[in-house]
């Protein structure tokens, strides 16, 4: 169950979605609080969960990760203690940066950020070694309307 958030904390959110890196001067200047109800209110998110961290938006093109690939898993495995070990296994391999279990034809989806398709075969052979999988169906990025966008909010 989603907790109480009114609209001060909502602006919060979105505005660090924004700019995280912002002053705490600027954020309440923002959304219209002063700068301690802005501090106790951004101590309360961060206290409820509700902002896990906070992070920088890279240009991944720039620095080499430019090619993007979506892949489709399907296992026969369904246990407890083997979906554990293939979340190690993933969470293991840098260029995942998004692993979803999934609902459908497919039991896993990932996106994977790697320099070139040779990149991308790298990580593959290290997706696949040592772990039975059905099948991998990847899908390759030509463009990125849109990406990383805000979680809408209210």
């Amino acid at each position: 169950m989603a907790e109480k958030f009114d609209h001060f904390d909502f602006r919060i959110l979105e505005e660090l979605q924004r700019d995280a890196a912002q002053s705490q001067r600027a954020l309440a200047e923002r959304i219209g609080l002063s700068q301690n109800a802005c501090w106790r209110r951004l101590k309360a998110l961060e206290a409820s969960g509700a902002i896990r961290n906070r992070t920088v938006v890279i240009d991944r093109e720039r620095l080499g990760g430019g090619f993007v690939v979506f892949s489709l898993i399907k296992t026969r495995h369904h246990s407890v203690e083997w979906l554990r070990q293939f979340r190690q296994h993933v969470s293991a391999i840098p260029e995942v940066i998004d692993f979803f279990r999934i609902g459908g034809e497919y039991d896993y989806l990932m996106k994977i950020v790697a320099s070139d398709m040779a990149g991308y075969d790298d990580v593959y052979k290290r997706l696949i070694e040592n772990v039975e999988l059905e099948a991998v169906t990847s899908y390759f990025a030509m463009e990125a309307i849109e990406e990383q966008r805000p979680v809408p909010l209210q």
